[in-house]
């Protein structure tokens, strides 16, 4: 029958280790996977180098006695007699590979049947018999030899085990260690404490059990004190352990099983924390804790249902007659039993607190938060910590039942306790319980959730967000407003009074620690409590306060400050943005910039960080604050881009360029013309000069438009008055003898209005016109749709303008306006001048503006 077992689906990596001559041979590194072939299954390792040679072939069978140890290990013997082990490099392939191994195991033993299981044991107890020397003096040698040899094997761990338990070994050993000591037997005592260690190491229940009753447990500690790995060291467990003024009985426990049972768990408590810590392997380390386990359960479970022992038990504290020391007692018991309740089961546990609570928990926690002594605070704050994390609105509720029946709230106890308690870890519990209590339900909105919303123009994310969220508690929100109203000011008391006192010097540890963990419960208000908190707090200036901190010497005080700060920025919230920039709270963490600077430690990063975000948020209103108030505290500070980067941003915002310092139509020495930046502060680099082919394309006219660009070209003659090479009339009508234009026809000479006149019409001036090359002809189409627009402008700049290079414009006009960017695009060609201006003329030409061309002069 094949064995049906899943087995792992990919290698783990793996070392294969070989005990040879008590030494561990490594064979190699490879990958270990686990197989079923046919009806066999097996453990295969392939080498990492080698992958055709196998490290590892092993069938597991269930008597080889597979151990898994620590997270990483997996030891076992072969049937040969060789012990192997596979140490993983993951603890989760290590546990794939052991929950194989166990699927296997388990699987061939419901197949052999409890009858083969039972057969196989009689067989090896008749064919190898196990018998131990009498346990004295002179055989103790003897003894430790033949246990360390029987122990090698899964089968004589568990022959050792039946042995030992039913000829009781372990009782017949206790009085040597007695002997031994009256006879200084140092050698003696050694081997008995390695015997005791090979004993309780067999990982057996029953064993365990027997080493911590009455009549045995103090043999057994007191040979395990002899270690021989120490041999000029012995330990005194004995004494702690006879010490009975360690077991103190509040109230007495009539039910001597229980009695029995709290003895044994503190001594297996003992055992495992301190007599056997250093030699304990994880198989044994599980049954100690399960041992354990087991027993706290059981005693929890009579207390709790014992109703007479928590009625005296919880009396003790309202007791006026009683004792402070019996006060304390039961102040602590409670406390243990809080402790145990944390490792039980949640249906034990909340009824072991909703007994407790009826019989006046929380009369406990406010007497000890309020005693003057500080063991006392210290159990009644561990209590009260552990009942919040069990069920928080169970207390809840029992304060909103104080705040109703007008009595002093647990809050406010707990308010009181932070700020006057000098014990720093009573401190952190106490700010971890406040916050606790005032967790609402709903869990608070994502990061930036507002801004999020109101970037992306979506009405709807905000109110899909909230209405997501579990509804609210009416008696919640009541409570968090009771604590607004009634505690938050007392709260915060400490962190208003910054304002007396400047500079911020002399601080105590404990103050430090309190103003740490009163930031801390205003970060967690502001996450939490976003309408009450926002209004709290500026109500009250705590940031300003705050930021008096960032100018104390405790570097880890001014860390939390400026956590504060980020968190508030954090949130993108135009409320808590606008309050820092009208209180000017930048200056300090600037501050802190510029005196570390350009140490790279852990305060100078939080605030880079900080300013970091800001840039990469673009959070306009801090950037704006910042440069407009520090800018030159900004550009001091080079060593990183950052603050430059802040400078460079408000001045795009202000929309300044430092490369538009001149106008669109000026022009530098060598006539190249600056453009100005355009839409979205990017900068336009004209128009991409054309290569020969696009050239070719465009100097190309279609056969449509030949004939408009011939009259073109004539007109444009005309205009010129003379001063065109070739004279033409006004109105050019076709003739087939005419002869075709040449290379010059549509391009329009600029000429200044002022040397138009006679002598400008002379054969010198004409000379000196350079012929250009001929420009694209402009299609008609497009020329007289431009041609209205144009008309106005043209006529002021023949008014206006004074001096300008002589260019050609592209296509057909001389100037082409767009009207979407209205930039003026012009192909530049170079004039000759004749010298001087020829400003009195009284000859002008005369210029006839069709509808179909514009005109515009100007001569350097």
């Amino acid at each position: 029958m094949a064995l049906v077992v899943p087995p792992p689906n990919d290698k783990k990596r793996v070392k294969v280790y070989e005990l040879r001559h008590n030494d561990w041979f490594d064979r190699g590194t490879g990958f270990c996977t686990g197989r079923v072939v046919g009806d066999e299954s097996k453990i295969y390792v392939e080498s990492e180098d080698q992958p055709e040679r196998t490290l590892l072939e092993t069938r597991i069978t269930k008597d080889d006695g597979y151990q898994k140890q620590q997270d990483t290990l997996i030891v076992w013997t072969e049937s040969t007699g060789t012990d192997m082990a596979l140490s993983f490099q993951e603890a989760e392939g290590c546990a794939a590979i052991w929950e194989f191994v166990s699927q296997v195991q388990q699987q061939l033993m419901h197949m052999a049947g409890p009858d083969d299981a039972l057969s196989d044991d009689a067989m090896d107890n008749f064919s190898n018999p196990l018998a131990l020397p009498r346990p004295e003096l002179s055989n103790l040698d003897d003894i430790a030899s033949l246990m360390r040899t029987v122990i090698a094997t899964p089968q004589g761990r568990d022959s050792l085990s039946k042995l030992v338990i039913s000829e009781d070994y372990i009782r017949k050993l206790v009085p040597i260690v007695t002997m031994a000591e009256d006879l200084e037997s140092l050698d003696d005592l050694h081997h008995l404490c390695n015997i005791m260690k090979m004993l309780v190491l067999l990982n057996d229940t029953q064993i365990i059990e027997h080493v911590v009753t009455d009549d045995v447990v103090m043999g057994v500690v007191g040979a395990l004190e002899y270690d021989p790995d120490f041999p000029t060291h012995k330990a005194n467990h004995r004494r702690y352990l006879r010490d009975r003024s360690k077991f103190k009985e509040v109230v007495p426990i009539q039910d001597l099983a229980i009695k029995k049972k709290i003895h044994s768990t503190w001594r297996l408590l003992y055992l495992k924390d301190v007599v056997l810590a250093r030699i304990l392997d994880d198989p044994t380390f599980s049954v100690l804790n399960s041992l354990i386990f087991f027993n706290q359960v059981d005693i929890v479970s009579h207390l709790q249902g014992n109703t007479a022992f928590l009625e005296e038990l919880f009396g003790i504290i309202d007791d006026p007659s009683a004792a402070h020391a019996r006060k304390k007692d039961a102040v602590s018991f409670i406390q243990t039993c809080c402790a145990i309740a944390k490792n039980i089961q949640a249906p034990g546990r909340q009824t072991l607190y909703a007994n407790f609570i009826q019989n006046g928990l929380l009369r406990v926690i406010n007497f000890a938060l309020l005693n003057g002594d500080s063991s006392i605070r210290v159990a009644g704050t561990d209590i009260l910590v552990a009942m919040i994390d069990h069920d928080a609105s169970m207390v809840r509720a029992y304060i909103f039942r104080s705040i109703q029946d007008n009595k002093r709230p647990l809050t406010d106890t707990l308010i009181e306790l932070l700020l006057i308690e000098k014990d720093l870890g009573v401190k952190a519990q106490a700010a971890d319980a406040i916050k606790v209590l005032l967790e609402p339900q709903q869990p608070p909105p994502p990061p930036n959730a507002e801004t999020m919303a109101r970037n992306s123009n979506n009405a709807d994310f905000l109110s899909k967000v909230r209405s997501n969220a579990a509804p609210a508690n009416p008696q919640i929100d009541s409570f968090i407003q009771n604590f607004y109203d009634n505690s938050a000011s007392k709260l915060f008391r400490p962190l208003k009074d910054l304002e007396e006192r400047r500079p911020i010097v002399n601080l105590t540890f404990q103050e430090v620690s309190l103003f740490q963990h009163l930031i801390e419960i205003l970060m967690f208000l502001i996450r939490y409590h976003l309408f009450r908190s926002k209004i709290f707090i500026f109500q009250e200036g705590l940031p300003a306060r705050i930021a008096q901190l960032l100018a104390c010497q405790h570097k880890h005080l001014q860390l939390t400050a400026l956590k504060f700060f980020r968190t508030c920025i954090g949130l993108q919230d135009d409320y808590y943005i606008q309050q820092m920039t009208k209180n000017f709270l930048f200056e300090p963490i600037l501050n802190i910039v510029y005196n570390t600077m350009p140490r790279d430690n852990l305060l100078n990063s939080v605030c880079l960080e900080l300013f970091e975000f800001v840039k990469r948020e673009n959070v306009k209103a801090v950037i704006m604050h910042v440069v407009e108030n520090y800018r030159e505290k900004l550009e001091a500070i080079s060593y990183v881009d950052t603050f430059q980067s802040l400078i460079l941003r408000y001045d795009q915002m202000q929309g300044y360029n430092a490369d538009a310092e001149t106008t669109l139509f000026n022009q530098d020495q060598d006539g190249t013309s600056h453009r100005t930046s355009v839409n979205g502060n990017q900068r336009w680099h004209g128009v991409k000069e054309m290569d020969a082919a696009e050239e070719a394309y465009f100097n190309t006219s279609d056969d449509e438009d030949e004939l408009a660009n011939k009259k073109v070209a004539s007109k444009r003659a005309s205009l010129s008055n003379g001063v065109s090479p070739v004279a033409r009339s006004l109105v050019d009508y076709p003739d087939d003898e005419e002869e075709p234009l040449e290379g010059n026809v549509g391009v329009k000479e600029r000429v200044p209005i002022e040397r138009m006149n006679a002598q400008a019409a002379d054969e010198n001036a004409r000379s000196r016109i350079p012929v250009a090359s001929t420009p694209p002809p402009e299609r008609l189409s497009e020329k007289r749709r431009r041609e209205e627009d144009d008309e106005e402008d043209e006529l002021g700049k023949l008014s206006t303008t004074k001096r300008r290079s002589s260019s050609v414009s592209s296509i057909s006009s001389g100037v082409s306006m767009g009207s979407n960017s209205g930039n003026v695009l012009r192909r530049k060609k170079g004039f000759i001048s004749n010298g001087k201006e020829s400003t009195g003329s009284n000859d002008k030409i005369k210029i006839s503006l069709a509808g179909t061309t514009s005109a515009d002069g100007e001569g350097k």
